[in-house]
């Protein structure tokens, strides 16, 4: 089995819509993709309704977190989307990134660059807008070469120039969430550090104590050295171990499948989970 359980679409910041996310997903060779579009589920109804016969959907959310001024990622698997605590969360974070995108345009227009709000805002669509979204419009200004390029403390990045904090959850109260609405909690690329500021690896293991069930080792802002510091950091405290491509599209260069989960980490998972079921395609 081929599973890839870390891609976004046009829900979010992702340039496939969910029906082309998982079209691709069966072209690609995959057996299981999970969906994880940023803070919301309004991407499953659409997947699900075109999901290909022999391909499996994984129903997920990546929440966005901050732990002591360090922003990191909860990958939620398989959890109950109607639950009320988790739904108002999610919601708090949507409603806050609007205002905040606009902000952040306003700073760049403050440096001098002649991005618009309009052009943001197309950029994204009907997907939650953020980062990735204004990064696109830099680089059809030609401000920066990649949507990457922009993520540097020059630009977009924590701390970065024109960047603008948003609500974020304490990713203790987000595993209290995803375990309340029967789901499981993955820390997503907790080492990736080209993205910016990691959280310490003792942290993880605080995170492990409160219940988080795994860590996303495989994936591409890794290196292999910490690839295998994290697999013995997951050994060491009992967490899965999971691997993914966090596909975007064409927004970023990783491809569905670069990177997997082992078949038995992803039954775990299924066997973990008590607030939705993996979805089998029909030949949508």
């Amino acid at each position: 089995m081929r599973i890839d359980l870390h891609t976004h679409s046009t829900a979010s910041d992702g340039t496939d819509t969910p029906a082309e996310l998982v079209r691709n997903a069966a072209a690609a060779g995959l057996d299981v993709v999970a969906l994880t579009d940023h803070d919301t589920v309004g991407g499953y109804a659409e997947a699900t309704r075109a999901l290909p016969s022999g391909l499996t959907l994984i129903p997920g959310a990546e929440l966005s977190c901050r732990l002591n001024g360090v922003s990191l990622h909860m990958l939620a698997y398989l959890f109950d989307p109607a639950e009320p605590e988790l739904a108002r969360e999610r919601e708090l974070v949507r409603d806050d990134r609007v205002p905040r995108a606009r902000a952040m345009v306003g700073k760049l227009r403050e440096l001098d660059v002649p991005i618009t709000w309009e052009r943001v805002a197309e950029i994204a669509g009907a997907g939650a807008v953020g980062r990735p979204h204004i990064a696109t419009a830099l680089v059809e200004l030609g401000v920066v070469e990649s949507v990457s390029d922009a993520f540097t403390t020059e630009w977009l990045a924590d701390g970065g120039r024109a960047h603008v904090e948003k609500h974020e959850l304490d990713p203790f109260e987000a595993i209290r969430l995803i375990k309340g609405a029967g789901g499981v909690a993955v820390f997503a690329h907790p080492l990736a550090v080209k993205r910016g500021r990691c959280v310490p690896e003792s942290a993880i293991g605080e995170l492990a104590a409160a219940g988080l069930d795994g860590v996303e080792v495989d994936h591409m802002d890794h290196s292999e050295d910490t690839r295998a510091r994290l697999r013995g950091l997951a050994a060491e405290l009992g967490l899965l171990t999971t691997g993914s491509s966090d596909y975007h599209g064409s927004r970023k260069t990783c491809r569905l499948g670069e990177y997997t989960t082992d078949p038995e980490v992803y039954g775990e998972i299924v066997r973990r989970a008590t607030g939705a079921f993996p979805v089998p395609g029909a030949g949508g």
